[in-house]
């Protein structure tokens, strides 16, 4: 695979990335944990400096994975390393009582980023047959300045979009676990309910959207909005893809002329067509600027919706 991921195993359907390898139906977290490659181990050493042939401590640890005595990064004394295998028990509660299945694991950024992706039985249907089904996704960071979270994650089957909503009501934060204290799972269980929550107000949000007409110069605003361009051009390359696939990308039919599918040509352009590769769309979407962009393209969608 590319650089950017490591190792990636999935179960049941194709993920959205069409990424990793193919492995059976109702693993065990530790299983997938295993299929995924990512069953290794973290430890700090000092990390030390040679100056003028004299070795000295600096202060700092490295953290190294035990798999192949790589240094994925440099850390303080106070930062706790968070196991896989730990954060990966997360699930088993859920997964043995039948309320979740593992749906996707790997690693990304050469181990720095470590993540499971399970699929809640949760799911509602807009329009009569557009199904938002519910995910969890659980993201272990071996990386200083970044925290333990889990992120309440729908996917609308039809195309394959995802986004990202905030499990404690801050826009740009999810369940977040810092690496300074020690990693409780139990206290990581309440966020399911949190998002069986969220499910609810998405589907509240979808509903809406569906429901106000969006008129073609509202599109084109929202659009420019979203994807500014830095030069003399009227739009930019990303605003005219999205708004080129309104009426053409899949699931376009359901609430044909309203703010749905305006808002999610932005998650499917931003999916499945920004960005050179795939590898480099999952980290993007899940991490990087484009997560951000699809949070702000909802609530500008209902914004906008609610003026018209």
């Amino acid at each position: 695979m590319a650089h950017n991921v490591e190792t990636m195993a999935y179960a049941g359907e194709v993920p959205w990335h069409g990424l990793g390898k193919e492995v059976i139906a109702d693993l065990s977290p530790e299983q997938m944990l295993r299929e995924a490659g990512i069953d290794w181990t973290v430890k700090k050493y000092p990390a030390m400096i040679v100056l003028n042939d004299d070795v000295k401590e600096i202060g700092r640890n490295a953290l190294v994975r035990s798999s192949d005595n790589s240094i994925l990064d440099v850390v303080t004394d106070d930062w706790n390393p968070v196991q896989n295998q730990e954060a990966f028990e997360f699930f088993n509660e859920y997964v043995n009582a039948g309320d979740m299945e593992m749906h996707t694991a790997g690693s990304l950024q050469e181990g720095r980023i470590v993540w499971g992706l399970a699929k809640v039985k949760e799911s509602f249907e807009l329009f009569k047959s557009d199904r938002i089904d519910s995910y969890l996704l659980f993201t272990n960071f071996h990386k200083y300045g970044f925290s333990t979270d889990i992120r309440f994650t729908p996917i609308r089957v039809v195309c394959n979009n995802t986004l990202t909503l905030s499990l404690n009501g801050k826009v740009d934060r999810m369940a977040k676990f810092s690496h300074r204290r020690e990693f409780d799972p139990e206290q990581a269980k309440e966020v399911l309910g949190i998002a069986t929550d969220k499910l609810q107000k998405y589907k509240e949000m979808a509903e809406f959207l569906g429901s106000k007409r969006a008129k073609g110069e509202h599109v084109v605003d929202y659009f420019k909005r979203l994807f500014p361009t830095n030069g003399a051009k009227d739009m930019s390359k990303n605003a005219s893809t999205a708004l080129s696939v309104v009426d053409s990308q899949p699931g376009a039919e359901y609430a044909q002329g309203t703010w749905w599918p305006v808002f999610n040509a932005v998650t499917y352009t931003t999916d499945h067509l920004m960005g050179r590769t795939q590898e480099g769309r999952i980290t993007s979407s899940w991490y990087g600027p484009n997560k951000k962009l699809k949070t702000k393209a909802l609530e500008l969608a209902v914004e906008m919706a609610e003026a018209s």
